[in-house]
C-alpha cells in the first residue's frame, strides 16, 4: 500500500478529509494535477462567506435566527422533486441537506474555531430570495466573511497539511492526473493516471497537459474531491438544463480552467452513480476582470440592493431580478425571454454614491482589507469617503464599466459597447424617472424600493451595505455609471450520489466498497444538498462538511 487514503484532489474537501485522518495517525496520499502552488482550490480564491445559523455575531446585530427558520428556507430554496421511485436522485441529497443545516446551527463555529478560523462581524444579506415566506432565498442575514476571506478558510488545512507532510504522513503527489479507478474483486484499491510535464504557472493560472508518464497509487480506499464543471464550458453546455433556457453564446469563467469535470465523467464510466447533473449555479453579475490571472477570468458583483437591472433591450428586470435576490431566477428572466436569447449581457445603472457603499466583489484578491485582516482599512475602505480601491480600479480600467455626467452620454458610451445599439435613451430616462419619483415617501409601491427600505432596517445593511434611499439622477450623487455584465461559471450542484457517511453509491444503489466523495464532486453531499439553488455562505461550507463528514467515516472504518 502507498497510503491508508488517496484523495483525488487538492482542494478544501479534500484536505479537511485529510487532517482528520491525519489526526487520526493514517497516511494520506493527495494526488493533484496542478502544481504545489495550486493547494487549496478554488477556495483560497473565494470571498470566504459561510452560512451560519443564530450565531453570535448575527444576534449583535439584532438578527433572530433558528435552525427552525433556516431548514425552512433550505427547502423551499431546494425544491427536491425528485424523491420518488427505486432509486430517488434526490433521496441522499435531502438527508445531507438536513445535516448540513443542523451543522450551522450547531457544531459549525465551535469547530470552525478549533482550526483556527475567525470572523470579522460582517454578516451579509444574501440571496434575499423570490419573494415568498416558503419559497427560495434567506429570511435573515447569515452570510458570515471570515478574517483572510477564503484563504483564512482554506490556508488553515492547506498549512496542515504541508505540516504532516514534513513528517511524513501526508505525501503529495502534483502534477499527477488520475485517469481511472483501480479495483481488486469490486472493491477501488488505488488510482491509476498520467504524469503532467512540470510547470511553475503561478496559483490559477494556465498549466501544460503534457504527459511524460504514468503513474498507480495504492491504497485502502480512495476520495474523489476533484471539484465540479465551472472551468469546462463544454460540460457546461452539455448539461445546461431547458428550465433555464438556452446557454448564452459567450460566458465568462468564475474558476480557474483546472476545474474541469474531468473526474466526474471517469466515475461515471465506471460505474458510481452520478445524479442531478442538470442543476447548477452560475451567476448574472460577472464582469472580466482587467488583471486576469486564468483564461476569460471572471469577477462576480456582489450588489446591494439599489442599482438598477436593465436586460440588454433597456427594460428593466422585474421582481425576482433584482440585485441581490434571486441568482438562477434572475439568470431564467434573462434566458427564457425570447427576444433576450440571442443577447448574452444585461445591465446595471446606478451612481457613485451607490457604488461606493454597495459594491463588493467576490474574490480573496479584490478584498485587500479583510483578506490582509486589517481591521482599520475594513472601518475606512467601507465606512470612508470614496469607493475602496479595486472598486476603483474596475471602475477606471474594467473593459465593462462606463461613467458619464448626462445620462444621454451614459447610453451612447453603453451602446458603444455592443455590436449595435440596443437601447433607447428616452425608454431608459422613462424608466429611472418612474424609479426616482418612489423615492419621496418612505413607502412605495416598487418592488425594489420596498426593499431597499427593509434592507437598512437591518443593521449590518445599513451601515455597510446598502446605501441611504436617493435619485439615481440626482446630480450630486454622480456621476452616473453603467456596468455590463456577463453570466459567469462558478458550481455544478449535482454530482456522485453519497450515503451520509460520505461513501460513494453505484448503479445500483448500493455503497461502491473502497469509493467515497466530498465536496463539490459529491453535489457537497448526496449529489444535491442544495437541490436547486443555494442559499451562499454554503458552498466552501458544503466542502468543510462532507469533507469533515468522510474524514471521520474513514476513521472509523478503517
Amino acid at each position: 500500500m502507498d497510503a491508508d487514503v488517496i484523495i483525488i484532489g487538492g482542494g478544501l474537501a479534500g484536505l479537511v478529509a485529510c487532517g482528520e485522518l491525519v489526526r487520526a495517525g493514517r497516511r494520506v496520499a493527495i494526488v493533484e494535477q496542478e502544481n504545489e502552488a495550486n493547494l487549496g482550490g478554488q477556495a483560497f480564491w473565494s470571498l470566504g462567506g459561510l452560512f451560519l445559523v443564530d450565531s453570535p455575531m448575527q444576534r449583535r446585530l439584532g438578527v433572530r435566527d433558528s435552525f427552525d427558520l433556516a431548514w425552512q428556507d433550505w427547502q423551499g430554496s431546494a425544491q427536491w422533486d425528485r424523491l420518488t421511485g427505486p432509486l430517488p436522485d434526490d433521496g441522499w441529497a435531502q438527508q445531507w441537506g438536513r445535516a448540513y443545516v443542523e451543522f450551522a446551527a450547531g457544531e459549525k463555529r465551535s469547530w470552525l474555531r478549533e482550526q483556527g478560523i475567525r470572523f470579522t462581524p460582517l454578516v451579509g444579506w444574501a440571496e434575499r430570495g423570490d419573494g415568498r415566506a416558503g419559497g427560495h432565498g434567506n429570511s435573515v442575514p447569515r452570510f458570515h466573511v471570515p478574517w483572510g476571506t477564503g484563504t483564512g478558510v482554506s490556508e488553515p488545512f492547506a498549512d496542515k497539511a504541508r505540516a504532516a507532510a514534513s513528517d511524513g504522513s501526508v505525501r503529495f503527489h502534483f502534477r499527477h492526473r488520475v485517469d481511472g479507478l483501480t479495483y481488486d474483486g469490486g472493491t477501488v484499491t488505488g488510482v491509476r493516471g498520467s504524469v503532467l510535464a512540470p510547470d511553475a504557472s503561478p496559483r490559477g493560472a494556465a498549466s501544460n497537459r503534457d504527459v511524460v508518464g504514468g503513474f498507480e497509487l495504492r491504497a485502502q480506499a480512495v476520495v474523489i474531491a476533484s471539484g465540479g464543471i465551472g472551468g469546462n464550458h463544454e460540460l457546461v453546455r452539455r448539461w445546461w438544463p431547458e428550465r433555464l433556457g438556452t446557454p448564452p453564446d459567450t460566458m465568462v469563467t468564475g474558476v480557474p480552467q483546472h476545474v474541469d469535470g474531468r473526474m466526474l465523467d471517469i466515475a461515471d464510466a465506471a460505474g458510481v452513480r452520478l445524479v442531478n447533473r442538470d442543476r447548477m449555479w452560475h451567476y448574472t453579475e460577472g464582469i472580466r476582470n482587467w488583471d486576469p490571472v486564468w483564461p476569460d477570468h471572471a469577477i462576480r458583483i456582489l450588489p446591494g440592493p439599489s442599482s438598477l437591472w436593465f436586460d440588454a433591450l433597456g427594460r428593466r428586470l422585474p421582481a425576482p431580478g433584482l440585485p441581490g435576490y434571486d441568482t438562477l431566477g434572475t439568470l431564467r428572466l434573462l434566458r427564457t425571454t425570447p427576444d433576450l436569447r440571442r443577447h448574452s449581457h444585461s445591465w446595471f445603472i446606478l451612481n457613485q454614491r451607490i457604488i461606493e457603499k454597495e459594491f463588493a466583489l467576490s474574490g480573496s484578491e479584490q478584498t485587500p482589507d479583510i483578506t490582509g485582516r486589517d481591521l482599520k482599512l475594513l472601518l475606512r475602505s467601507r465606512l470612508g469617503k470614496g469607493a475602496p480601491g479595486p472598486i476603483e480600479a474596475f471602475k477606471q480600467h474594467g473593459a465593462d464599466f462606463v461613467v458619464a455626467d448626462s445620462l444621454e452620454d451614459l447610453v451612447r458610451d453603453m451602446n458603444g459597447l455592443t455590436s449595435e445599439a440596443l437601447l433607447d435613451y428616452g425608454q431608459l430616462r422613462r424608466q429611472i424617472d418612474e424609479r426616482d419619483a418612489e423615492i419621496r415617501n418612505p413607502y412605495s409601491k416598487d418592488t425594489q424600493v420596498a426593499g431597499i427600505r427593509n434592507s437598512r432596517r437591518f443593521l449590518g445593511d445599513r451601515l455597510f451595505r446598502t446605501v441611504k434611499p436617493h435619485r439615481i439622477l440626482d446630480p450630486a450623487a454622480g456621476p452616473l455609471i453603467a456596468v455590463k455584465l456577463h453570466v459567469v461559471t462558478r458550481k455544478s450542484l449535482g454530482g456522485i450520489q453519497t450515503d451520509l457517511a460520505g461513501r460513494a453509491l453505484g448503479q445500483d444503489g448500493a455503497p461502491v466498497p473502497g469509493l467515497y466523495a466530498a465536496g463539490e464532486a459529491a453535489g457537497f453531499g448526496g449529489g444535491g444538498a442544495h437541490g436547486y439553488n443555494a442559499l451562499e455562505g454554503t458552498f466552501l461550507g458544503g466542502c468543510l462538511f462532507t469533507g469533515l463528514t468522510v474524514g471521520r467515516s474513514l476513521v472509523r472504518a478503517l
